[in-house]
């Protein structure tokens, strides 16, 4: 009768594997142990204890899924990569240095920027262009050509380029109306100013995000994306699956508030749809006409108010009017306080200027302000301003 116990070889190389794994869920906790124990057995184990049905580590369908994604970005890219450019940014000097009696040299800084038509249009950010003595765009095969600025708007970022030649490429918009949460982003720059064409890929996190600045406004309607933006990608492109610019990249957020907050794969980019609608009135006319009410003014935040004890926490404090301008003409004086536009009121998330700004020049305006005490409200009939 053939003797079927193991033999002792196999009886100490399984007590060795089994005193390994155990000394190795002691050291390292039990994921060592329920992969090497599943491996032995030949069994899966699921993470709750129960032994888990056998599936295949991929499905087929899902290797083309992927396949299919990776070459819509593959051919996006090539759809929009000839039409991006580095922007060059030949800044004003910094004048005459009185130790070396000589003049300081002319700085530059870089971003990026996108061809919108064969006439040599580009569009970047104002940000980009901002204090410029000339302007460079860099096209992809290397060639470097002049470019002179058409207009710009500094409220919503942007600035159109144009060069005398006919451009080698050119995007077309998409509707960033239509932007649904965990689409396909990606973005195309020059990201610190070396490395030209860059190109990363995430998702649209988000739609009409809005972010406060620097000058008492908010940037509105804004795409935000985990594609990776940095320093020198402003003024690129951001395009969907199907080559089309969704946006216009303009920032990114690396920390919040607080000291020691750090964030990742937070960018923004301003909407197709806004971009489109101000680089046509900066190629046309080349400024953008909004609206204003000819006042000097003094923003009231909630420490501004507690400080002076005013009755409002937001609003616009009148420090002075220009003559015959739409403000004084409608009968406001300097000492009221505006605390709303067009029926809005002005509060953190509805900024002054955003609210003057959504209206048209030439309206009839309701303007909402406190004058002794007493809330009262007027029409302002507004007036252009051209911006650019």
């Amino acid at each position: 009768m053939p003797d079927t116990r193991p033999s002792l070889a196999k009886s100490t190389l399984m007590a060795t594997i089994i005193a390994s794994v155990l000394i190795g869920v002691l050291a390292g906790g039990g994921i060592v142990y329920f992969t090497i124990v599943g491996k032995i057995a030949g069994i899966p184990i699921a993470s709750s204890g129960k032994i888990a049905s056998e599936a295949p580590l991929y499905m087929e369908s899902d290797t083309i899924r992927t396949v299919e994604i990776q070459n819509a970005v593959t051919v996006a890219v090539s759809k929009v990569g000839p039409a991006v450019v580095t922007v060059i940014n030949h800044l004003e000097s910094s004048g005459f240095n009185p130790f070396f009696r000589q003049m300081e040299p002319h700085p530059q800084a870089s971003g990026s920027g996108v061809f919108i038509s064969e006439k040599g249009y580009v569009v970047t950010n104002n940000h980009v262009v901002a204090g410029s003595r000339s302007l460079d765009v860099i096209l992809r095969d290397g060639r470097t050509l002049a470019a002179r600025l058409v207009g710009t708007d500094e409220f919503a970022d942007l600035a159109v380029l144009k060069v005398d030649k006919s451009a080698p490429a050119w995007a077309e918009f998409g509707n960033s109306d239509a932007l649904k949460p965990g689409e396909t982003a990606i973005a195309i720059g020059s990201p610190l100013g070396e490395f030209q064409n860059t190109v990363t890929v995430g998702v649209v996190s988000a739609t009409g995000r809005a972010l406060p600045t620097a000058e008492a406004y908010q940037m509105e309607d804004l795409v935000q994306t985990d594609a990776a933006i940095n320093r020198g990608n402003s003024g690129g492109p951001l395009v969907n699956i199907a080559g089309q610019i969704i946006g216009i990249n303009t920032l990114v957020v690396r920390g919040g508030g607080s000291p020691g907050d750090v964030a990742e794969g937070i960018g923004f980019a301003i909407a197709s749809n806004a971009v489109k609608a101000i680089s046509n009135q900066l190629i046309q006319q080349g400024s953008v006409a909004r609206p204003f009410l000819g006042i000097q003014y003094q923003l009231i935040t909630p420490d501004l108010a507690r400080m002076y004890g005013l009755p409002v926490k937001w609003g616009v404090y009148i420090t002075g009017l220009s003559r015959n301008e739409p403000a004084a003409a409608a009968g406001l004086q300097p000492g009221d306080i505006i605390t709303g536009i067009g029926g809005e009121e002005i509060d953190e998330n509805s900024p002054f200027i955003n609210l003057l700004f959504r209206q048209k020049p030439g309206e009839d305006v309701k303007v909402t302000f406190i004058r002794d005490g007493r809330e009262r409200t007027t029409n302002v009939k507004l007036e252009k301003r051209q911006s650019g």
